[in-house]
């Protein structure tokens, strides 16, 4: 039986850090400024009511078109091409690599169920590691088995998620009310406001068992995030990421349709989706659903591809290897966000409690400065430490021993 250690730093693959780093300000990006708006933390009246309103529901837009579907997109298929690296890397060496992976994905659980009930209630991590077990149980399809199976699923897993939502909903008769609700929002910042962990902890609890448990609306992300994984392992078995500069010239072709072609598709999305200006038609809705369902993929391709060429280019390593501190510690820094949403919008401790009373523009500089903080802080972290926090409690529990922590090479750079 081979050494099922931890992959070093001379084995990781610095494109695939840059890629969850910058994927990580888009999670950041989205997430703050989605669950700030209406009607998860606000109301459309208390937003409208903002000196900064029409700003923020411009640049509300913009985020939607850029961002939204398309950050997680990106971590989850690099998910899958991490998944495949470590399978490749621990065969070779002679370990048990189903054994360890699902070591791996019962901690990652673990940490995710914790984080999802008493930190933040949109946690992925449990979600990943769900679909992680259904991964490691497809890992032996043949490659168009792969490619087919998550091209179909990552198109339209979200039709999955809004199928399942609705026969939840008519099943435990709840409408559209399920939390969302003025009622709702303002019973969520007064809780809020007065500081009570333990009920804000359980009025959550009950919106994520009701909307997101019973109605079956796992179900949907589930299918969502493995159509991602089964396209990352794809790409993942052919070395596209693992070799990139040996196919930067297949990534760069990539990029120049996927980039424009995802624009478009995206824009006219949005407008149909978010635009006042349009006229109102009876499938407008579902036209644009149906574009952003094929928009996102295309999308967040042209996003990887154009990256991956970019870095393979002088002023792109430059600019982008800065992104591979924070995409090292991704668990970390995903985990730290958290808190940091906690602290901005809720007033449990020193939270500032700004649910409703702050908009789009003024949290996206909040998450720009707060990513620049984090990217700093790896930096410094990685330049003592081989692994971030959570990362290394991570290894430990999955490898059952304690791997060490000082940096015994010169600092990450």
């Amino acid at each position: 039986m081979g050494d099922p250690a931890p992959v070093t730093a001379a084995e990781r693959v610095q494109v695939m850090d840059v890629l969850r780093g910058v994927a990580l300000f888009g999670v950041l990006l989205v997430n703050l400024t989605g669950f700030a708006s209406a009607p998860i933390m606000a109301t459309e009246q208390q937003l409208l009511s903002l000196g900064t309103a029409p700003f923020d529901f411009t640049l509300a837009a913009l985020i939607e078109w850029l961002a939204a579907d398309k950050a997680n997109t990106m971590f989850a298929f690099l998910f899958g091409v991490g998944f495949y690296l470590q399978m490749q890397r621990l065969e070779q060496r002679g370990a048990d690599f189903v054994r360890l992976y699902q070591r791996r994905l019962t901690v990652l659980l673990i940490i995710g169920v914790i984080h999802m009930f008493f930190i933040w209630t949109w946690d992925i991590l449990h979600l990943y590691a769900l679909a992680g077990f259904l991964l490691l149980a497809l890992r032996r399809l043949g490659n168009r088995g792969l490619l087919a199976l998550g091209v179909v699923l990552g198109m339209f897993g979200r039709t999955v998620q809004k199928v399942a939502s609705e026969m939840g909903s008519a099943s435990l008769q709840l409408g559209d009310s399920r939390g969302y609700t003025d009622a709702d929002v303002l019973l969520r910042q007064q809780i809020s406001g007065r500081g009570d962990y333990f009920g804000i902890v359980s009025n959550f609890y009950d919106w994520v068992f009701i909307d997101y448990i019973a109605s079956g609306l796992i179900v949907g992300w589930l299918t969502y995030a493995l159509g991602r994984f089964l396209i990352g392992a794809w790409v993942g078995r052919h070395g596209w990421i693992a070799r990139a500069a040996e196919f930067a010239p297949g990534w760069k072709r990539v990029a120049r349709w996927s980039l424009p072609a995802g624009l478009i598709l995206e824009g006219i999305a949005t407008l149909l989706n978010e635009s006042s200006r349009l006229p109102d038609w009876e499938h407008r809705e579902m036209m644009g659903e149906v574009l952003h369902l094929a928009a996102v993929p295309v999308l967040a391709t042209g996003y990887v591809s154009a990256l991956v060429a970019w870095f393979n280019t002088k002023s792109g390593a430059r600019f982008l290897s800065p992104f591979a501190w924070v995409g090292r510690m991704a668990l970390t820094n995903y985990l730290t966000q958290s808190f940091a949403i906690g602290f901005v919008l809720f007033g449990i401790g020193p939270g500032l409690a700004q649910a409703g009373r702050i908009g789009t523009c003024a949290l996206t500089g909040v998450v720009v400065v707060f990513y620049l903080l984090q990217m700093a802080f790896s930096r410094w972290w990685l330049g003592r430490y081989a692994y971030g926090p959570a990362e290394w409690l991570w290894r430990a529990f999955t490898y059952g021993e304690r791997p060490p922590m000082k940096l015994s090479s010169g600092p990450f750079c």
